[in-house]
Protein backbone atom coordinates (compact mmCIF):
# COMPACT_ATOMS: atom_id res chain seq x y z
CA UNK A 1 0.00 0.00 0.00
CA UNK A 2 1.42 3.44 -0.89
CA UNK A 3 2.69 5.62 1.92
CA UNK A 4 2.32 9.40 2.21
CA UNK A 5 5.55 11.30 2.83
CA UNK A 6 5.92 14.86 4.03
CA UNK A 7 8.81 17.33 3.88
CA UNK A 8 8.63 20.03 6.52
CA UNK A 9 10.37 23.39 6.64
CA UNK A 10 11.65 23.24 3.05
CA UNK A 11 13.49 26.49 2.24
CA UNK A 12 11.61 28.76 -0.15
CA UNK A 13 14.48 28.87 -2.68
CA UNK A 14 14.60 25.06 -2.81
CA UNK A 15 10.85 24.85 -3.33
CA UNK A 16 11.03 27.46 -6.09
CA UNK A 17 13.77 25.50 -7.90
CA UNK A 18 11.78 22.28 -7.51
CA UNK A 19 8.71 23.98 -9.00
CA UNK A 20 10.82 25.15 -11.97
CA UNK A 21 12.20 21.64 -12.43
CA UNK A 22 8.67 20.18 -12.25
CA UNK A 23 7.42 22.63 -14.88
CA UNK A 24 10.37 21.79 -17.13
CA UNK A 25 9.42 18.08 -16.94
CA UNK A 26 5.66 18.80 -17.25
CA UNK A 27 4.95 17.37 -13.80
CA UNK A 28 3.31 18.54 -10.62
CA UNK A 29 5.56 19.32 -7.67
CA UNK A 30 4.51 16.02 -6.08
CA UNK A 31 5.21 14.15 -9.33
CA UNK A 32 8.66 15.70 -9.59
CA UNK A 33 9.52 14.81 -6.00
CA UNK A 34 8.44 11.21 -6.57
CA UNK A 35 10.53 11.05 -9.77
CA UNK A 36 13.59 12.33 -7.86
CA UNK A 37 13.08 9.78 -5.09
CA UNK A 38 12.56 6.91 -7.56
CA UNK A 39 15.72 7.88 -9.46
CA UNK A 40 17.71 8.02 -6.22
CA UNK A 41 16.68 4.56 -5.04
CA UNK A 42 17.01 2.88 -8.44
CA UNK A 43 20.40 4.34 -9.31
CA UNK A 44 23.26 1.87 -9.04
CA UNK A 45 25.40 2.53 -6.00
CA UNK A 46 28.80 2.60 -7.69
CA UNK A 47 30.22 1.97 -11.10
CA UNK A 48 33.02 -0.50 -11.60
CA UNK A 49 36.28 0.59 -13.21
CA UNK A 50 35.32 -1.32 -16.36
CA UNK A 51 31.95 0.48 -16.56
CA UNK A 52 33.61 3.89 -16.22
CA UNK A 53 36.21 3.01 -18.83
CA UNK A 54 33.48 1.84 -21.22
CA UNK A 55 31.60 5.15 -20.80
CA UNK A 56 34.76 7.16 -21.42
CA UNK A 57 35.51 5.17 -24.56
CA UNK A 58 31.95 5.75 -25.81
CA UNK A 59 32.51 9.49 -25.47
CA UNK A 60 35.52 9.18 -27.77
CA UNK A 61 37.82 11.17 -25.50
CA UNK A 62 41.50 10.69 -26.23
CA UNK A 63 43.17 13.38 -24.11
CA UNK A 64 42.56 15.07 -20.76
CA UNK A 65 42.13 18.37 -22.64
CA UNK A 66 39.14 16.94 -24.54
CA UNK A 67 37.57 15.83 -21.27
CA UNK A 68 38.19 19.26 -19.73
CA UNK A 69 36.58 20.99 -22.70
CA UNK A 70 33.52 18.73 -22.43
CA UNK A 71 33.12 19.42 -18.70
CA UNK A 72 33.48 23.19 -19.25
CA UNK A 73 30.91 23.18 -22.05
CA UNK A 74 28.45 21.26 -19.88
CA UNK A 75 29.06 23.60 -16.94
CA UNK A 76 28.58 26.69 -19.10
CA UNK A 77 25.20 25.41 -20.33
CA UNK A 78 23.79 25.73 -16.81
Amino acid sequence: MPTNLSIKNAPDDVVARLRQRAAKHHRSLQGELLAIIEEAVHRPERSTIDEVLMRVRRLGLRTPAEATAMVRAHRDER
